[in-house]
């Protein structure tokens, strides 16, 4: 696929770490549609939120023909589109992650964090999730065949200016039929916060699928079975 008429480059990286099952199924989806490129954690950062590092230095390693850094998700990106010399990227693509990132969860998922300072440094990106329910497999072939389609839409539906796109699979018994892709927008209600006494101190435990879903957004969209996409500012 051409992208503006030039070849299609693509920069992939997540918060999962390198080795993640989803950044796999999201470069074959990638690879399908363009040249990739593979900057990713050289090990889990989820929930990191969009923190950076700038007190030490961040070591780059290649492994298996992927660029892995001992940073966020966030430095990664920095990493990849302005200290080394990799050439121009046309989109950053951050993900599959394993788990959700729907609605608030935006303030503190360094999948989506990666996808933000892309378009702070002037590059198109879009964060994609696998929303999971414990009780059922991922098909990770499957959600690469999803993943092809829903890029090549996005790719032709750029975002706008300041802005990215956020992608949240459902978690379907089959992974047979594409679900439908429904643009909404992302909820503001908080997520089930509750904790658990545990010695002197607490434990989260808070169940996901507690959450609130208002008619219209992106958690409504995604526990319906639909593939939910929000197109998220940066500001």
């Amino acid at each position: 696929m051409d992208y503006l008429g030039t070849p299609m480059r693509v920069l992939v990286t997540n918060d999962d770490g390198f080795d993640a099952p989803g950044i796999r199924a999201l470069r074959e989806a990638a690879e399908q549609l363009g040249e990739v490129v593979v900057v990713a954690p050289s090990s889990q950062r989820s929930e990191c939120g969009h923190s950076t590092t700038t007190g030490r230095t961040i070591r780059v390693r290649e492994v298996d023909g992927v660029h892995t850094v001992d940073g966020t998700p966030a430095d990664c990106v920095r990493v990849a589109l302005v200290a080394m010399d990799l050439g121009r990227f046309d989109f950053v693509l951050s993900g599959v992650n394993s788990g959700g990132n729907l609605g608030v969860d935006r303030f503190m998922s360094g999948t989506i964090a990666a996808a933000r300072e892309s378009v702070l440094l002037g590059v198109p990106s879009v964060a994609v999730s696998h929303y999971l329910m414990r009780e059922r497999e991922v098909d990770w072939d499957g959600v690469t065949r999803w993943t092809r389609q829903v890029l090549e839409e996005l790719f032709e539906k750029p975002a706008r200016d300041g802005h990215f796109w956020n992608v949240n699979y459902p978690h379907p018994p089959s992974y047979d039929e594409m679900p439908e892709i429904r643009y909404c927008c992302p909820s503001n209600l908080p997520l089930a916060v509750a904790f658990e006494a545990v010695g002197d101190g607490f434990r989260y435990s808070g169940k996901y699928r507690d959450r609130g879903a208002e008619p219209g957004s992106d958690v409504e969209a995604c526990f319906g079975g639909s593939i939910a996409v929000t197109e998220l500012s940066i500001g």
